[in-house]
């Protein structure tokens, strides 16, 4: 049965650890701006990426329940570790609520293969998780993939260093490894990091792809709600409300920064 006008009205919640979901939520936009949005950050427990599997599932389902509580007719996980350790368990309790979540690109990342190795930047649990080597185990065993742990990056993101000195230095020591050999593509395997993608060019030159998974995910959400009837057919421009568990102003403006609007 179709949605009535007043469901295909209710916001699509974005969930996040913190502003990285954001590069997300943008494309998302771009795609569908006609819909509501509400955008919930929990940069108060910001970084997911170095906690145990336990406390990021719990934390991902106390986010989840505030966006449910605001009325969301479709939940984005606009963040890789939180997509890892939670997103089969928030599908198996919220059976009614189409749940995306959102996985390293490294589809496209293959597609796109030339010579070399594929580096996946991501967060330690995001790359140790079972989720994402069997996301490997499906490239086929004949690709060079390399995983990149990159502990302490979203940290820098989340307080607003996107370029310079700071990030280049950190980047320049995670890559120092190869930077002189042959690279097919670098993936982007968190959501924080489309931001600092003009700080990666700098290092590696702008002939290798560096891809990440926000329009792939933000696809398969538009799929998903017109599968079930529940797009946005107002004709009307969305609104966009961002949420945050940090008490800090300045990660509401910088999250309204990011987002462009």
């Amino acid at each position: 049965m179709e949605a009535g006008f007043s469901s295909k009205n209710k916001p699509i919640g974005f969930f996040d650890s913190g502003v990285g979901g954001l590069s997300v939520l943008k494309k998302a936009i771009d795609l569908m701006p006609q819909e509501n949005y509400i955008y919930f950050g929990d940069s108060k427990n910001a970084p997911y990426g170095v906690r145990e599997v336990e406390d990021i599932k719990n934390l991902t389902f106390k986010a989840i329940e505030i966006l449910l509580s605001k009325g969301s007719k479709a939940i984005v996980v606009a963040c890789n570790t939180a997509t890892s350790a939670a997103v089969d368990d928030l599908r198996c309790k919220y059976k009614e609520v189409p749940i995306i979540g959102i996985e390293p690109a490294l589809k496209p990342a293959v597609s796109l293969y030339k010579k070399g190795k594929i580096l996946i930047m991501g967060t330690p649990i995001t790359l140790a998780e079972k989720k994402f080597n069997n996301l490997v185990a499906k490239c086929g065993p004949n690709l060079e993939i390399v995983p990149i742990p990159c502990p302490g990056l979203v940290e820098m993101i989340e307080r607003g260093i996107f370029e310079g000195k700071d990030i280049n230095d950190y980047l320049k020591d995670k890559f120092k490894t190869y930077i002189s050999e042959d690279i097919s593509s670098i993936v982007l395997g968190c959501t924080h990091y489309p931001f600092i993608k003009k700080e990666i060019i700098s290092i590696f030159g702008a002939g290798i792809p560096v891809i990440d998974g926000s329009k792939g995910t933000a696809k398969e959400l538009k799929r998903r709600l017109t599968e079930k009837h529940m797009v946005n057919d107002s004709g009307k421009k969305g609104r966009v409300e961002i949420l945050n568990s940090s008490e800090e102003s300045r990660i509401i403006d910088l999250s309204y920064r990011l987002l462009e609007i």
